[in-house]
Order: structure tokens, then C-alpha cells, then sequence
């Protein structure tokens, strides 16, 4: 007995194949997982990052200092113009451009930070901007979108019909204009070349009166707003005062035709009185009374 009880003790149960496939295969997840954490972990994938920058303003892109960089690479992709390079090798202790702006260059010495700066920011920064930075703890990469920002130039002013009209011009992106009072007008838009927007939005008035209204235009680069108080009435007293005025020289006209012809209807008469047979115009200016015959 005590020997069959060692023997029975001695008897185990086998792994099935299925269940060692699967602890196979969870043990390979988990390896996999375990890569590719440490390989995000040495490159560095930062992602792309959005910037946006008010034009005319200055920008720094930063770039992750590493200890024993060997090198470091801003490439740059602007929507307007070729590519630029921004390059660094701590062997030779050397930095070279290609193709660069002058307001593109490094913010202080690569060795210590390969941050990017960017002078007077203009439309045409617009784009990618990529730092690679070589170390021996493996390489690393950052990007960056790049976003400008043009605030609008806010005018507003009375139209030829007395209408309040608001224009918001050369904004990008494209501003929100709104009335504080309510109007059915909707928004006219007029893109540029440049990327640029004008928005322009007419107030639509309800009644006859003087109209007093606040036009409002919110942007990225802020909001802003302004009055203005329009009389309805004055394109009608524009054009009845063009009226009265074309009556009045119509009138001058008239009375000096008049006066002329009545001095030239005067001459002709004093001249017939001397030459009785010739009255061209005896029917316009009258009869002429001849002086009587003397009796002999």
C-alpha cells in the first residue's frame, strides 16, 4: 500500500498543448510590450505638436537637451518657400545653416540648449519644424506645427443706404463679426493670397430712425468692438439736395436765356425803326410801330 501510494504520488498531470500555447503567447505580449516601451523610451517620439504665434511676434521651439549630444538637426518645412537646415556637431564643435532665414538661429549655444528661436514671426513661417538630436543614450525627435495668427484691422461705417456696415480685414483665421443688436444680415467673406481673410457684415435696420449699434469682432488674437450711429434718412436728403440744386441751375439757365433773348428782341427792334422792310423777327418780338409818313 505504502508503495503504491509513492507511486500514485509520484504521478503528475500533463500540460495540455493548448494551455502551453497560450502561456507562450502571453509571455510574448508581455516581451513586445516591454520593447517597445524602452524603444519610445530612447528615441524620444514626442508627437506633433501645435504652436500658433501672433505675427510679427517672436517664438522658441524647444528640443530636449541630452547629456553627450554628437548632433543635433532642426529641419524646417514652411508652406511658403524650400526647406531649412539648422545643424550642430559637437566632434567638429560646428553649427551650419542651408537655406535659413536670418530670423531662424539658435536660441543660445546647441551644446547647452538646441532650442530654436524664430524673430518677427510672418506668415510665411507657417509649417513643420522638426529637431533630431543624436546622444549616446540613442537618438531623439521632436515636431512642431506652426501656427500664425493675424489679428484683424476693425472698421466700421455708414454705407451710401445709411446702413451700419462693420469690416474686420486681413484676419487669420477668418474673425466672428456680430452685432449686439439683432440683424438678418449674414457675413460677406473675401479671402487674399497671403491666407488672410476680410469679413464683412452689414447692419440691417428695422425702422427709419437714427440707428445706434455696437459691432463686436471676436478673434484668436482677441475681441474687439466699436459704435457707430447712422441717420437712414440722409442718403434721401443727399438726393433731394442734388435735386434742388439741378432745379436751381436749370432755373439760372432758363432766366438767363430769357434775359438774352429779350436784349436781342430789344436791338432788333431799335434797328427796325430805321429799316422797316427787314422784320425777321417781327412775329417773336412784336409788332413795330413805323413813324408816320410826312404830309407834304
Amino acid at each position: 500500500m505504502m508503495g503504491t501510494s509513492q507511486q500514485v504520488g509520484r504521478c503528475k498531470k500533463t500540460t495540455s498543448p493548448t494551455k502551453a500555447r497560450a502561456s507562450l503567447e502571453a509571455v510574448r505580449r508581455t516581451v513586445c510590450t516591454v520593447v517597445l516601451l524602452a524603444i519610445t523610451a530612447v528615441t524620444g517620439a514626442g508627437g506633433n505638436n501645435r504652436v500658433s504665434v501672433t505675427v510679427g511676434k517672436s517664438s522658441v521651439l524647444a528640443c530636449p537637451p541630452k547629456s553627450n549630444m554628437t548632433m543635433v538637426t532642426w529641419k524646417i518645412s514652411p508652406k511658403a518657400g524650400g526647406p531649412c537646415t539648422l545643424g550642430y556637431r559637437a566632434d567638429l564643435n560646428k553649427t551650419d545653416r542651408t537655406n535659413c532665414s536670418d530670423s531662424m538661429n539658435w536660441k543660445s549655444r546647441p551644446d547647452w540648449d538646441p532650442a530654436l528661436e524664430i524673430r518677427q514671426v510672418g506668415i510665411a513661417f507657417e509649417g513643420n519644424y522638426t529637431c533630431k538630436v543624436v546622444a549616446t543614450e540613442g537618438n531623439f525627435h521632436k515636431m512642431y506645427h506652426l501656427t500664425v495668427i493675424v489679428p484683424p484691422r476693425l472698421t466700421v461705417y455708414c454705407d451710401n443706404h445709411g446702413n451700419p456696415v462693420c469690416k474686420a480685414a486681413a484676419g487669420k483665421p477668418p474673425a466672428r463679426v456680430s452685432w449686439v443688436l439683432e440683424s438678418n444680415s449674414t457675413p460677406e467673406e473675401e479671402g487674399h493670397d497671403n491666407g488672410t481673410v476680410t469679413v464683412l457684415r452689414k447692419f440691417t435696420a428695422y425702422s427709419t430712425n437714427m440707428t445706434n449699434t455696437t459691432c463686436i469682432v471676436s478673434h484668436p488674437a482677441g475681441t474687439w468692438s466699436k459704435s457707430i450711429a447712422c441717420h437712414l434718412s440722409e442718403t434721401s436728403t443727399w438726393f433731394l439736395h442734388c435735386v434742388l440744386s439741378l432745379a436751381s441751375l436749370l432755373g439760372l439757365f432758363f432766366l438767363l436765356a430769357v434775359l438774352h433773348l429779350y436784349t436781342f428782341c430789344d436791338s432788333r427792334t431799335i434797328r427796325n425803326r430805321y429799316k422797316p422792310r427787314h422784320l425777321p423777327l417781327a412775329e417773336l418780338c412784336g409788332p413795330v410801330s413805323n413813324p408816320a409818313p410826312e404830309q407834304r
